[in-house]
């Protein structure tokens, strides 16, 4: 395989890794753009229901939420248990510093009143009330909302747990809604549900109530768009070094190919002899003496002065 060859194959060689690199990165952003959409879908569909009561979601502490019911309103009857209030940091709302007012909720009655027996009594459902501001430099201690006191009906929506963090906190807050880490820091001792809840609305209402957060995004996102970018990038990667394979190849011809000569002159053509045995024209009458007096000029002496003449000594 020639030199040129070789350049010509690496490049596009290295066309179609870049161009592979490409349809991979478009792949995933297609994946992330499936998943916003199937994500989308659940918020559209459970956010607007109607209320169902806590034990037709949540049977027991035993089972986590699945992820197609998140965002399901649900009705619980229990008592807040104000002790154990949690503070939730670095969750910022529209823009402004905030804390996520959590408090465990123990559970009276998780059929919300629709069952022969009260159900999930003692269960713990830790609920996010809403936010307030962190003041200044959020290092001074600020005025909660208190929950309602006896017994209550919440109408919340279900959330999955978060991930529990190592990351430190102060006394009383927690850097993630992982309901076992928040009730260790509220300093309750019991096992929660495997899911938290955001809180809707309260009966009885409370005479001040923390602020309302805001309702889940449904913006889809670049993923989709950002996924044809790459595919379109994949397309154009191989056509250039397609492109630049046979232009190295035509340079590379043209460098081995010798540049034209000047033209060589056309041969001339062979000069006829002259012939010698041909006796030649005399010309006229003038050319006639000349000869004859070169043939006189030419002829001896005694020959010419004739028989029986010879020079004087």
């Amino acid at each position: 395989m020639s030199p040129t060859v070789r350049r010509a194959v690496g490049i596009v060689c290295v066309g179609l890794v870049l161009a592979t690199v490409c349809v991979l990165l478009g792949r995933w952003q297609w994946n992330r753009h499936v998943w916003r959409d199937a994500a989308i879908a659940v918020v559209q569909e459970n956010f607007a229901a109607d209320p169902v009561p806590l034990d037709a979601v949540l049977p027991s502490t035993d089972e986590p939420l699945g992820s197609d019911d998140e965002w399901r309103t649900v009705e619980v009857v229990g008592r807040y248990d104000a002790d154990a209030t949690v503070l939730l940091r670095n969750r910022p709302v529209d823009g402004h510093p905030a804390y996520h007012v959590l408090v465990p909720f123990v559970v009276e009655d998780a059929s919300a009143g629709t069952a022969d027996a009260p159900t999930g009594v003692g269960d713990v459902l830790v609920v996010d009330r809403g936010w307030v501001p962190t003041g200044a430099d959020a290092s001074a201690a600020v005025d909660v909302p208190a929950p309602p006191s006896g017994s209550v009906t919440l109408t919340a929506r279900l959330r999955l747990d978060e991930r529990a963090t190592d990351r430190s906190a102060p006394p009383g807050q927690v850097q993630a809604v992982a309901s076992q880490q928040v009730l260790a820091a509220g300093g309750l001792d019991a096992t929660p549900y495997g899911a938290y809840a955001q809180r809707r609305s309260e009966d009885p209402a409370p005479a001040e109530v923390p602020g309302a957060l805001p309702p889940p995004s449904t913006d889809p996102g670049s993923h989709l768009s950002y996924a044809f970018q790459w595919w379109a990038f994949a397309v154009l990667v191989l056509g250039a070094s397609v492109v630049v394979a046979r232009r190295e190849s035509t340079l590379a011809a043209e460098a081995a190919t010798p540049p034209p000569g000047p033209t060589p002159p056309a041969a001339a053509a062979p000069r006829r002899p002259e012939r010698t045995d041909v006796p030649r024209r005399r010309g006229g009458r003038a050319e006639d003496e000349e000869d004859a007096l070169i043939d006189a000029q030419l002829t001896p002496s005694d020959e010419r002065d004739g028989p029986g003449v010879r020079p004087g000594r």
